[in-house]
C-alpha cells in the first residue's frame, strides 16, 4: 500500500495537474419566464457552467493562469415544456503584459438561440456529431472566444479554433434551428466565415496589432504602443474601403469604443483630429464616443 501511494505521488510530481482552457461564469436569466418552478433554470446554468469550463477544448496544455476570462449571459424569453428561445451574450478578455488590466477581446449578443433542454440532460459535445442545439451553440462560441484570444497573442493564431467552430456550422445547417444559415444577415455562418476569409484579412492583423504591439506595450512606451494602435485603425478603413458595413469591424468597436477613447484621452498626444476623423468612418455608430476624445 505504501508503495503504490508513493509511485501515486512521484506521478503527481512528474505530470503536473494542468486546467482546462476556459475560466468561464455562465449566467441564466429567466426572468421574463412566468414559470412558478425555476429549478431548471439553475439546473440549466449549472450544467452549462460545468460543461464550459470542464470540456477539454483543444489538444493544448493551459496553465490556470492562462485560462481565458470569458462571461456567457442567456436570457429566456420564452419557455414551454423542454423547449426553450432567447439569446445569448458572449463577453471575453484577455490580460495585458506588466498591468492588473483586463481588456475586453469580444462583445456580441446572438438573439437567434433557441434549444430544446431537459432538466439534468447530460450536454456532451462530439465534434463530428451535431445532436443538440445547446451544445452546438455554447461549444460554437467556446472556440470562437480562444480563437480571438489566441489572435491576440500571435498573428493568426486562432485560426485552428475557427475552423473547429466551422466545422459545428457545417453540421448545424442541417438543423432547423436559428441562427446557423449562411442566407440569414450576422448568422454565426457569417461570423467565423469573414473571421476565415481574406476578404477580411485586416480584422485579424489589427487583432494582434492593437493588442500585442500596441496594448501590450503602452506601460514601458506609452507613446509608441498609442500610435501602434492609431495606425490599426487605418487597416479597418482599407477594409471597410473594399467592404463597406463589415460585420467584423461591428464586433471589434462593441469591445473596444470606450477602452479606445480612454487609451487616446490621456498620456502623450498623436494626432487627434486624424484619429477622430478615421474612427468617425470606421465606425460612425460609436460618434459620440470619439467626440470625448479629449487630451
Amino acid at each position: 500500500m505504501r508503495k503504490l501511494l508513493f509511485l501515486f505521488t512521484i506521478t503527481l510530481f512528474a505530470f503536473p495537474l494542468t486546467a482546462q482552457e476556459l475560466n468561464c461564469t455562465v449566467t441564466v436569466n429567466s426572468d421574463q419566464v412566468s414559470q412558478t418552478n425555476q429549478q431548471i433554470f439553475k439546473t440549466l446554468e449549472q450544467s452549462l457552467n460545468d460543461f464550459v469550463n470542464k470540456s477539454k477544448w483543444t489538444n493544448r496544455v493551459y496553465k490556470e493562469n492562462e485560462r481565458v476570462n470569458a462571461q456567457m449571459f442567456i436570457t429566456i424569453t420564452e419557455y414551454e415544456s423542454d423547449r426553450f428561445k432567447g439569446n445569448i451574450q458572449i463577453q471575453s478578455s484577455r490580460p495585458v503584459f506588466n498591468t492588473s488590466y483586463e481588456t475586453p477581446v469580444f462583445n456580441y449578443k446572438d438573439n437567434q438561440f433557441n434549444f430544446q433542454y431537459q432538466e439534468f440532460q447530460p450536454l456532451v459535445f462530439n465534434e463530428n456529431v451535431y445532436e443538440s442545439n445547446l451544445v452546438a451553440v455554447v461549444a460554437y462560441y467556446a472556440y470562437i472566444i480562444l480563437g480571438l484570444d489566441a489572435d491576440t497573442f500571435s498573428l493568426d493564431g486562432g485560426t485552428e479554433f475557427f475552423r473547429k467552430a466551422q466545422n459545428i456550422v457545417t453540421q448545424a445547417q442541417g438543423s432547423n434551428s436559428s441562427g446557423w444559415s449562411q442566407t440569414t444577415d450576422r448568422s454565426r455562418f457569417e461570423l467565423v466565415d469573414n473571421l476565415l476569409s481574406n476578404t477580411y484579412r485586416e480584422y485579424r492583423v489589427a487583432m494582434y496589432n492593437y493588442h500585442r504591439k500596441g496594448l501590450d506595450i503602452l506601460g514601458d512606451n506609452n507613446s509608441t504602443g498609442k500610435q501602434v494602435i492609431a495606425g490599426t485603425m487605418k487597416l479597418f478603413e482599407t477594409m471597410i474601403n473594399r467592404r463597406p458595413n463589415a460585420f467584423l469591424i461591428q464586433t471589434f468597436f462593441d469591445a473596444k469604443s470606450e477602452e479606445i477613447q480612454n487609451i487616446f484621452s490621456d498620456g502623450p498626444k498623436v494626432d487627434i483630429v486624424k484619429l477622430k476623423e478615421t474612427l468617425n468612418k470606421i465606425a460612425p455608430l460609436y460618434s459620440s464616443t470619439w467626440n470625448d476624445i479629449t487630451y
